[in-house]
């Protein structure tokens, strides 16, 4: 096999693994938005550990509830950094750059995705969710158009927290806050899993001149 064939086949299995994660994560956050928006009431929560929750929760915001000016501007800021890092994962997996780069990248993509998804079309075909003491009904799917928002009007759902522990009442500032009171879903993980490795063990490859 000449060196050709070699760096296509490479190339080839650069793309699958970087295709498998984006549709893994995709998949995966899905699923647990839809189990968890159909079968939770908002604000309801399930204890698995002290420290860990299924908390539900929904926002229009960033990732892990931080605010933002409308859920529309987010999606399409949201857009606008999916296009650009499409074109860098094709240019690293171009020039057969290592394998953990891709999987940073391809994480990063597809956790911005997931919530594009919830963003765009989660108002168009899901109900809308209320507290367990509202005496409503849980949400669940609608025929396309007939939900409780429009097209980028939709709520991202969250649900993982973790109260890792609670500063003591005598400090000052911090008394009664919760360490991490971040409620996030799998594909703000993802995000910033993939984030977190790009920054300290692939950065030197975006400050390396062509």
């Amino acid at each position: 096999m000449d060196t050709t064939m070699l760096k296509q086949a490479s190339t080839r299995k650069r793309w699958m693994v970087a295709m498998a994660i984006i549709l893994f994560v995709l998949i995966a956050d899905q699923i647990i938005k839809y189990l968890v928006k159909t079968n939770m009431h908002l604000h309801d929560h399930i204890d698995i550990t002290s420290w860990f929750q299924i908390f539900f929760t929904e926002n229009k915001g960033m990732a892990y509830g931080m605010a933002f000016s409308g859920t529309w501007v987010l999606t399409i800021c949201r857009l606008i950094t999916v296009v650009p890092l499409f074109w860098i994962l094709t240019r690293i997996i171009k020039k057969q750059l290592p394998f953990g780069l891709i999987v940073c990248l391809a994480m990063i993509i597809a956790g911005a995705m997931g919530n594009i998804i919830d963003n765009c079309l989660y108002g168009l075909f899901f109900t809308e969710s209320y507290p367990a003491d509202l005496d409503m009904p849980t949400a669940h799917v609608v025929p396309l158009g007939q939900g409780y928002g429009h097209f980028l009007d939709g709520k991202v759902v969250d649900m993982f927290y973790f109260p890792l522990f609670t500063w003591p009442q005598w400090m000052p500032i911090l008394g009664g806050k919760v360490f991490f009171n971040a409620i996030f879903n799998f594909a703000d993980s993802s995000i910033s899993c993939g984030a977190i490795a790009l920054l300290l063990f692939y950065s030197r490859f975006f400050h390396t001149k062509p």
